[in-house]
């Protein structure tokens, strides 16, 4: 996060990286209920919370994890 950013660019930028594949500045808009795993020990690891990742849409995706991040930087709150 830019120190120097003020609260109107956080709260349109905070949270989010500019996409490395395609330059998109935009936040995609994940449309999937699920997410699949690399293997049986990924899964285990996941819905163990020994690892952070994508389960289950209702509990995490990826554009609610931009959203929680930006709120995070704009209440002065610590991101993971």
């Amino acid at each position: 996060m830019k120190e120097n950013w003020k609260l109107e660019t956080i709260a349109v930028h905070g949270g989010q990286e500019i996409d490395p594949t395609t330059g998109a500045r935009a936040v995609p808009i994940y449309q999937t209920t699920s997410y699949g795993f690399h293997d049986t020990e990924h899964a285990a690891n996941l819905f163990s919370l020994a690892e952070i990742g994508n389960i289950y849409t209702r509990i995490m995706n990826p554009t609610q994890d931009v959203f929680e991040k930006r709120v995070a930087a704009l209440e002065g709150g610590s991101v993971l």
